[in-house]
């Protein structure tokens, strides 16, 4: 696959699972990507949440998303952003967040960003080869 092919993949496959360290302990949980692009992979969470305080103390993730055929692994670096016009194009894209935010308002939506993604592509035809990475 190439880097525009990854990228349709994600995005047709938004449901992930991501991977955070809380001291020596990873952390996996079912996630909701918001898009895919060349910039990056943005999700978002809530400030109340164990990820978010996850990603305060150590910022390194892996994301990875199936289909029945594929599996793609995402290593990288989760950049907190502060881009309200993003985080209001979420809130419109998605809005059975803003209940969820509940009296803290809208500075409990925490968006990230994760990039200098490192892939891995998994099939069964390469099921028994050596994981090669490639740059996003």
């Amino acid at each position: 696959m190439n880097r525009d092919e990854i990228l349709d993949f994600l995005n047709a496959n938004p449901g992930c699972h991501l991977a955070t360290i809380e001291g020596d302990q990873p952390r996996v949980r079912g996630m909701f990507m918001y898009r895919a692009d060349e910039k990056g992979i943005v999700f978002h969470t809530g400030a109340f949440k164990a990820l978010y305080s996850q990603l305060q103390q150590n910022n390194k993730i892996e994301v990875c998303f199936n289909s029945p055929d594929i599996q793609v692994r995402v290593a990288g670096t989760a950049e907190i952003l502060t881009d309200e016009v993003l985080k209001k194009e979420i809130l419109e894209a998605r809005p059975w967040l803003k209940p969820l935010m509940g009296e803290q308002g809208e500075n409990a939506l925490i968006v990230f960003r994760v990039t200098g993604c490192m892939v891995s592509i998994w099939t069964m035809e390469t099921n028994l080869e050596r994981t090669t990475y490639l740059s996003l």
